[in-house]
């Protein structure tokens, strides 16, 4: 059976803290729930770690909900949470509302991700209110980036971290199940988390949120050239991967792969048979 959004906020009320991590195939999403990751999200972040791009901005609806399809499919427990790409939730309500239910509905996803705080609030409660949960996100919104100027810490000086306060009761209020805070300092993720009756879920906002969620291949090293200082690798598969890849082409170069344990059989008599007859014309 899967976690459901009550599920998600009983772990608030009773103090057990849980992890949460990204997901974007089938085979990762069933080592994710194997492994007992209670929330996993299809993140936007498909667009840097698996399409390329530069940022989350070019990431579309269609892109999200294959890729979410792709994780329902692999999994049994785990809540599985759609990330609502940029532009798709932000031209009125009635967009947010089509766009969101096409992620349960197609994508198979029980639950939407939004970015922003007071200005989404209106938002988060139409679509709370038609059985849409949602999980807020505050703080460093990638989907802003531009605005930010990059991917900088938020909520440093006093008149922002009031605002990230504000935009954090505005989040809950509004009917949210859970709230993301991205790149804050660490006293005030806990704040917010001592004042919040819903899960705070942290990346780059120190120890003292309810829960943790990381991207999948940060923490498994997949991509070394670059490690958030909010990650800690657990692995790291870059490098085991590529000795891999480097392995089988040496041994398909030097004629050691396949071996007759790769190989399949025939009955010599067929194969002996098959030589005495002339080559098929065409």
């Amino acid at each position: 059976m899967r976690i459901t959004v009550s599920d998600i906020r009983k772990m608030k009320a009773e103090k057990q803290r849980f992890s949460a991590l990204t997901a974007y195939d089938v085979a990762t999403a069933r080592l994710l729930d194997k492994a007992g990751v209670p929330l996993l999200l299809v993140g936007d972040s498909l667009g840097m770690v698996v399409l390329g791009y530069e940022n989350t901005i070019p990431v579309t609806l269609d892109d999200v909900l294959y890729h979410t399809r792709a994780v329902v499919r692999g999994t049994q427990r785990p809540l599985i949470v759609a990330d609502m790409p940029f532009m798709t939730y932000h031209r009125s309500v009635e967009q947010a509302l089509e766009n969101a239910a096409r992620c349960l509905q197609e994508g198979g996803a029980q639950a939407v991700k939004l970015e922003g705080g007071r200005t989404m609030a209106p938002t988060i409660e139409r679509l709370t209110s038609v059985g849409i949960p949602v999980l807020g996100h505050i703080g460093l919104t990638p989907q802003s980036v531009h605005q930010f100027g990059g991917f900088k810490v938020q909520g440093k000086t006093l008149a922002a971290a009031r605002r990230l306060l504000d935009d954090a009761t505005a989040v809950e209020d509004s009917g949210a199940f859970g709230i993301v805070l991205e790149c804050i300092p660490t006293g005030l993720a806990g704040l917010i988390t001592e004042r919040s009756s819903i899960p705070t879920i942290g990346i780059g906002a120190g120890p003292l949120c309810d829960a943790q969620i990381q991207v999948s291949s940060d923490i498994l090293g997949w991509l070394p050239d670059f490690t958030p200082k909010h990650t800690r690798p657990y692995a790291h598969l870059a490098s085991v991967t590529s000795d891999a890849f480097r392995r089988f082409q040496e041994d398909v170069s030097a004629g050691a792969f396949p071996s007759e344990k790769e190989s399949f059989s025939m009955p010599d008599d067929v194969l002996a048979e098959l030589r005495k007859e002339p080559r098929p014309r065409p």
